[in-house]
């Protein structure tokens, strides 16, 4: 079983979100919460954010161009930042 904790950068970004981009989050929220890596979310990790962060980053797929990024440590889901593709650049 997973913990999660979002970090303050992720909540920024999320309330940046438009309306219909939140309520996807919000449906997406249950399966991501029992399994991050669940099929359905097409969770993969980003081999360049990996490497300057020195630790493995995900992505996961929220909706069509809508992803969240997190790390995992231990039993505990990091959620980093959620948003477009264009997050894989940061």
């Amino acid at each position: 079983m997973y913990h999660f904790e979002a970090v303050p950068a992720f909540w920024r970004s999320y309330r940046k979100l438009t309306f219909p981009q939140q309520e996807s989050a919000k449906r997406a929220w249950p399966v991501f919460k029992s399994n991050p890596f669940d099929p359905r979310l097409g969770t993969n990790k980003i081999h360049a954010l990996s490497a300057r962060a020195r630790e493995t980053v995900y992505s996961a797929v929220v909706a069509a161009d809508l992803r969240v990024i997190f790390v995992l440590r231990g039993d505990t889901v990091y959620t980093l930042d959620i948003g477009s593709h264009a997050l894989y650049r940061t």
